[in-house]
């Protein structure tokens, strides 16, 4: 089917749905907290009691959230001013008899300013069978952790590579003045379309593969949920599979992306690259980078392959089990075999065009369950960074204090001569709650960074008390120095 919606189309659905309160502050009042908090991990049952007392709304909610079948009547009724012709038409709603069923999901999203509605299509559950290929995915969690590692601050244009539905598009719009969004697929782009006009914001829409649609221009943002997927050179689905084989995809938008900023901009996107034997992880991604770029990517997780296959046949609506299923199981496992894949890592990553000799590139692990965005973060490890490269030359007359968000944690065994202390750990408390263990004299010298004292003068303080020269010692402080200011456990005064 066609995906085309008129604009009076959207104006009476964005009506209807205003009507009814079917956003996300009139879904959880209607449902509570409990039954609201139920559907988020996919238990109904609570939410289809809840919005039995909800009238119009909890018709759109059953029919929509919930993947329930509604009384045409009553549909007709929540709809209104849109006429129940028209969303059958449209492919909005479809006919089950004497019943009526969604056609597209369409969801309240909202953040701390406010609600939209995002369009997208239904998932293997709601269809009860496999998704087709050009399906259009809905905002899952890689979106949402896109979406809290994005950072957002002012910016003139922005570029939401791959927009799928568009959510990233619609976060973007609170801090761009203009945004672009491309896709290969042109459901997707229609969807996503609906998506914007419902909420009524002006995006640019262009159709065409990875940077093709934007070429020779520049951006000062861009964002990006690539088809990351990892494996065989093929394409099963459009929003996961590139036709490129194992990371190339990630490969592709980390050493294209940073061509289409303007100086100073800023990329992002979630990445997911191979393990392969015999190869450090970081050594394989940071060849991805081009000269004069920043980087620092974020290992959240790595897979083991039989677990990362069985997760995506499951994404897709196949039963790992089924002669369907354990076919494309194997073929995928026996690739990942022939190239030596022990696991497969995720994470984010962030990069700026500093256009500068020497840029910094970080690859670290961040595994660590957190609940503060990592949106924040990555522009303060910007900032940081930035820092750091102005003042190379004269770290040792700056004045550093230690945050208050800083703890020393200290832990103690028994020994001959009672407690002895053989771990000394920094925990930083907010952000990504980063950990760096130290010995005694790295947390002396901590103990000083008060914003009083220069680091040179901190430094001939511990010769004093711990014997060795100035220069021995801040040889041994400035790596240190440089990547505790990186994660925000120091800070300059």
């Amino acid at each position: 089917m066609t995906l085309e919606f008129s604009d009076d189309f959207c104006a009476r659905l964005r009506e209807a749905l205003r009507r009814t309160s079917y956003d996300a502050d009139g879904v959880l009042a209607a449902l509570g907290g409990a039954a609201h908090a139920a559907l988020g991990r996919n238990e109904p049952e609570p939410a289809y009691r809840a919005s039995t007392d909800a009238g119009e709304l909890g018709t759109l909610i059953r029919l929509f959230l919930l993947g329930g079948s509604e009384p045409e009547a009553a549909v007709r009724a929540a709809l209104a001013p849109l006429p129940l012709e028209d969303a059958l038409a449209s492919g909005l709603v479809r006919g089950d008899g004497e019943r009526i069923r969604a056609g597209l999901d369409v969801r309240p999203h909202g953040d701390e300013e406010g609600s939209w509605w995002v369009v997208s299509d239904l998932d293997s559950d709601q269809l009860g069978h496999e998704v087709p290929p050009d399906h259009v995915l809905g905002v899952g969690h890689a979106s949402l952790s896109l979406i809290r590692a994005t950072i957002r601050r002012p910016v003139g244009s922005l570029l939401d590579l791959g927009t799928g539905n568009g959510v990233q598009a619609l976060h973007a719009a609170r801090h761009a003045q203009h945004v672009t969004a491309t896709d290969v697929s042109s459901r997707a782009l229609a969807l996503a379309d609906l998506t914007f006009r419902l909420n009524g914001l002006d995006v640019e829409l262009l159709r065409g593969e990875w940077f093709a649609p934007v070429a020779r221009r520049r951006f000062d943002q861009i964002v990006c949920n690539p088809p990351f997927v990892v494996g065989p050179p093929r394409v099963d689905y459009t929003y996961r599979d590139s036709g490129l084989a194992g990371d190339d995809a990630s490969a592709l938008v980390v050493r294209q992306l940073p061509a289409l900023l303007n100086p100073g901009g800023v990329g992002q996107l979630l990445a997911s690259w191979l393990h392969v034997e015999g190869e450090d992880w970081a050594d394989r991604v940071a060849r991805w980078l081009p000269a004069g770029t920043d980087a620092w990517f974020v290992q959240r997780d790595v897979a083991d392959p039989g677990l990362y296959v069985g997760t995506w046949l499951r994404d897709a609506g196949i039963d790992p089990r089924s002669p369907e299923g354990r076919a494309k199981a194997g073929a995928w496992l026996d690739w990942f075999a022939d190239e030596k894949v022990r696991g497969i890592g995720f994470g984010f990553v962030t990069l700026r065009r500093a256009e500068v000799e020497h840029p910094t590139v970080v690859c670290e692990d961040l595994r660590q369950a957190y609940d503060d965005p990592l949106g924040p973060e990555a522009g303060a490890w910007l900032d940081r960074v930035a820092w750091l490269r102005e003042h190379a030359d004269d770290l040792l007359d700056t004045r550093f204090r230690v945050p208050p968000t800083v703890l020393l944690e200290r832990i103690d065994t028994p020994g001959e001569e009672g407690w002895q202390t053989t771990i000394r750990r920094l925990h930083r408390t907010d952000g990504p709650g980063w950990q760096h263990e130290v010995d005694e004299l790295a947390a002396a010298l901590l103990a000083g960074c008060r914003g009083a004292l220069p680091l040179s003068d901190l430094l001939e303080l511990l010769t004093i008390a711990h014997g060795g020269t100035a220069e021995e010692l801040a040889g041994a402080a400035l790596p240190m120095i440089r990547e505790l200011v990186r994660h925000g456990m120091i800070e300059p005064v």
